[in-house]
């Protein structure tokens, strides 16, 4: 039988495997290149995230500049109308409650959605429910913890009065939050501390030469994700915004239904001497807040820039006022 012919290529030694310990060598080494590579590949997507962020905020300050150049002022934080709508007692919020976000759709191309909208009627009216719910791309950031869908807006009972569509970005109202006086007050721009104001509150009508600090001193917009919903539509009279993970009480319990649309940064009247950062990990849900450990802010002059966690309190004060009058070397 010697001579039978070995077929062309094979070899007379027998081919070996992996052993054991060859493999778990081999998965050691993959798992320690993966703990070291992970890292950087977060870090580059959340630098993505933030960066897309930044680009969204670009693009609102745009659609905000061209409202003023139309109009000749800028959107109210939202509307409220107490000769027509009866007030809320607690607040004096009336209807129709749109926001600035429903107010500058048409200059985000979304003129279609705008023109769905009945504004003589309330935000919450059945006639526009359909339409509030819809999501808005450029309302929604790219790295946000959670859900991207519409969120129900309650009252304190737990009622739901309203579907409407998420925002990961508020308005700034300024250093005081007007809407925790007690007794109310229903002119916000009158209120002791009006100095303080930021460009958007209740009803405003800011022109540019109200913000007297400089458009590019002077916060406008900003990043809030994550501790709680807030929406591009409007504000409805009595309900509440609440953090969406409860382990985060007594840090930040809920607050009135302005804090849907509008953020403040301190001090308030009520918290003399107390300033909120963006960012902060005790942040309540009517600050900026973003997973970020700051957040992106939009300037009036249409620039963004991160604000960490960490940046000196009374200059973020003083970015937040509009009228401040504040002569801090403003550097983040």
């Amino acid at each position: 039988m010697s001579n039978l012919i070995r077929p062309r290529g094979l070899s007379s030694v027998p081919r070996m495997g992996f052993t054991l310990v060859e493999l778990l060598v081999v998965i050691a080494i993959i798992g320690v290149l993966m703990g070291l590579l992970l890292p950087a590949v977060q870090q580059a997507r959340a630098a993505a995230y933030r960066m897309s962020s930044a680009n969204q905020l670009k693009q609102i300050g745009l659609a905000l500049a061209n409202y003023e150049s139309a109009r000749g002022r800028f959107p109210a934080g939202y509307t409220s109308d107490p000769v027509r709508f009866t007030p809320h007692a607690a607040t004096l919020d009336a209807g129709p409650g749109w926001a600035w976000g429903t107010m500058i759709l048409p200059y985000l191309e979304q003129g279609g959605l705008y023109d769905q909208l009945n504004l003589a009627l309330p935000c919450w009216a059945p006639e526009n429910a359909a339409a509030v719910r819809i999501r808005v791309s450029s309302f929604i950031s790219a790295g946000a913890d959670g859900d991207l869908e519409a969120i129900q807006v309650a009252n304190s009972s737990g009622t739901v009065l309203g579907v409407f569509g998420r925002s990961h970005f508020l308005a700034n109202v300024g250093q005081d939050e007007p809407w925790g006086y007690s007794p109310p007050v229903a002119d916000w721009k009158s209120i002791s501390t009006s100095r303080f104001l930021g460009p958007f509150y209740r009803n405003s009508k800011t022109r540019v030469a109200e913000v007297r600090d400089g458009l590019s001193n002077t916060v406008f917009v900003g990043e809030h994700t994550s501790i709680s919903n807030k929406t591009w539509v409007g504000v409805i009279p009595g309900t509440e915004s609440c953090p969406v993970d409860t382990n985060r009480f007594p840090l930040t319990e809920c607050d009135e239904a302005a804090t849907f649309v509008l953020a403040h940064s301190g001090p308030a009247a009520t918290e003399p001497g107390v300033v909120h950062p963006p960012g902060y990990p005790t942040a309540h849900v009517c600050q900026f807040f973003s997973p970020w450990q700051g957040a992106n802010i939009l300037f009036g002059d249409g620039s963004t820039r991160f604000v960490a966690n960490d940046v000196n309190p009374d200059v973020w004060a003083a970015v937040s006022s509009m009228a401040g009058g504040e002569t801090l070397n403003i550097e983040f």
